[in-house]
């Protein structure tokens, strides 16, 4: 819960904006600012005050205690004009808040976070179990010293400036012994003195149990298991179990003492499984020879620790490896506004980038340091697409990149191809060029339209043809992606004339050439006043249909709302 508090009445009328956006995530503390300050402290995970920095500094320094524990807080000025993270700025998620409360305030976000304001992603903000020296390899990272990475499983982290470090030695640039050093492990292991550890979720328990088993039982047996094995009870990504232990008290209770989603299968999968000890009890009990080792290795991995048992219970362990990311992301049509934010972010997650090194040039100040760039050039697409999904499958977060959307003729198409199930894929919409083209000629896109790309080069001029045919059969407004290149000058023509056959020559065409960039041309003509000539591989050719009308200069296609025919009467 956000505590949201405020002393004037331009800050009460900032706190009301604020509440209505997020009505189920705040909560608005009245009478004397001191009290609402100190009540919402110990109840609120956050706060926002609507008030000078000063002010709130003096109001909650009495009750700063540890910064893992104590709330984030976010001031706002009596103008709104800057939202500025004042404490707790990782662990309570006040850098986070100050950027989302600027959003919808239209404020700036103030944020001094050392790692932040470099671009460097947090070691305490990775969503992972951290131990060891936060601060000092923090400050070694942003004073550019070098820093191993041990990694002992592969995770998909985001870029850090590291060097990987697969010996457990690593030296510098100079030839001089790395001093601080990132671990990533599932194991137990007590952080050196300059080293920082993340715990991934790597561990699954499957859990089995007799009717009635307490949850101390359960629990005292996962952890010796753990224990015994060398394994943090800090990297368990979840329990596992059948479906009729769904509702077990001691299984239930166990999970949400570890903190950890409770999963459960049905007999007949868990029975499909090969495990090393497979038992008649269960099988009698529940339908399958195998509960823990089972329900652990069902989602694929290493098995840890095979069954152990106590008087009620059973578990076992198994390590899942880390599933690479890959996010295709689409650029938009060049403007820097139009990337859209969850691009960005997916950028600044990615700590391995794949694209067309000209696409790289427009977004390489987003990237973290650390992030390792792997560009290509034209008719590379092939290429780009099997390495994204290579460097992913090698369990890095990956962000392959496309302008405007990248399912739309770019690389979505290629990657997924190549991809399987084995990595987790996420797609990042943008604005394509036939959209950005569309706003700035007017609203030639109101009703049906569609897409057509010219180029020949994957697809047979004879298909093309026929879609452009088709769409002139049926009115629709079509916009022509590379419409013409020195190599390739007949097909828009060629398009031209199937379409003039069902549309009259005074058609309006809307022709936009780099949409969106410094160097953006557009002009409306007529079907039969366009001149081919004049149209390259950076230009966008949107036809109109037989409604489409030029209105005050603006390229408009109707939608056919009911009153506009009325009114049109």
């Amino acid at each position: 819960m956000i505590g949201l508090i405020s002393a004037t009445a331009a800050g009460a009328a900032a706190r009301d904006r604020l509440a209505a956006a997020w009505p189920d995530r705040t909560r608005v503390y009245g009478g004397p600012v001191g009290d609402a300050v100190r009540a919402a402290f110990v109840e609120c995970d956050q706060l926002v005050c609507f008030l000078a920095t000063g002010a709130v500094v003096r109001l909650v320094a009495p009750l700063l205690g540890d910064k893992t524990s104590d709330p984030g807080v976010v001031c706002v000025d009596e103008g709104g004009r800057f939202a500025v993270s004042l404490v707790g700025g990782h662990g309570g998620g006040a850098n986070e808040l100050a950027r989302g409360v600027g959003g919808l305030l239209g404020a700036e976000p103030v944020i001094t976070t050392a790692t932040d304001s470099v671009g460097l992603a947090g070691l305490d903000t990775l969503g992972l179990p951290v131990e060891g020296a936060v601060a000092t390899v923090s400050r070694a990272l942003l004073d550019g010293e070098p820093v191993a990475l041990r990694a002992e499983l592969a995770w998909p982290l985001p870029a850090l400036p590291v060097s990987a470090d697969d010996t457990g030695a690593a030296s510098g640039a100079d030839g001089t012994g790395v001093v601080c050093s990132v671990r990533v492990t599932d194991r137990v292991v007590e952080p050196a003195v300059d080293e920082v550890v993340l715990r991934p979720p790597s561990l699954v328990v499957g859990v089995g149990a007799s009717k009635g088993a307490h949850v101390d039982e359960v629990l005292t047996l996962v952890e010796g298991a753990l224990r015994e094995a060398r394994l943090s009870p800090l990297s368990i990504a979840e329990l596992a179990t059948v479906d009729a232990k769904a509702g077990e008290p001691g299984i239930v209770a166990a999970a949400e003492r570890l903190g950890v989603p409770l999963v459960t299968y049905s007999a007949e999968r868990l029975a499909a499984v090969e495990v090393p000890n497979p038992s008649d009890a269960p099988l009698a009990a529940v339908g399958t020879p195998s509960v823990a080792e089972a329900s652990a290795l069902l989602g694929g991995g290493e098995l840890l620790v095979p069954k152990r048992k106590s008087a009620m219970a059973t578990c076992a362990v198994v390590r899942r490896p880390g599933r690479g990311r890959l996010a295709v992301v689409g650029l938009g049509p060049g403007a820097r506004d139009l990337l859209t934010p969850r691009a960005e972010a997916e950028l600044r997650r990615a700590s391995v980038l794949v694209g067309l090194d000209q696409y790289v040039d427009q977004i390489r100040d987003l990237l973290r340091p650390g992030t390792r760039v792997l560009e290509s050039g034209l008719g590379a697409e092939e290429e780009r697409a099997r390495t994204a999904v290579a460097e992913a499958r090698k369990g890095h977060a990956v962000a392959l990149i496309g302008s405007g959307d990248a399912g739309v003729y770019a690389m979505a198409s290629p990657a997924l191809a190549e991809a399987s199930d084995d990595i987790d894929v996420v797609g990042v919409p943008g604005v394509t060029a036939a959209l950005a083209a569309g706003a700035i000629l007017g609203a030639p896109l109101g009703h049906d339209h569609v897409s057509i790309s010219l180029s020949d080069l994957h697809t047979p001029w004879e298909v093309i043809e026929r879609r452009v045919r088709a769409a002139a059969e049926a009115d629709i407004v079509v916009t022509f992606y590379n419409p013409r290149s020195r190599g390739r000058d007949w097909q828009l023509p060629k398009a031209l004339a199937i379409l003039a056959g069902h549309r009259a020559p005074t058609t309006p065409v809307g022709v936009v050439r780099n949409a969106s960039r410094p160097d953006e041309s557009s002009r409306l003509t007529t079907l039969a006043a366009l001149d081919p000539a004049t149209v390259d591989m950076m230009t966008v050719v949107t036809v109109g249909n037989t409604a489409t009308r030029e209105i005050a200069g603006r390229m408009v296609t109707p939608r056919g709302y009911r009153w506009q025919q009325e009114e049109a009467r």
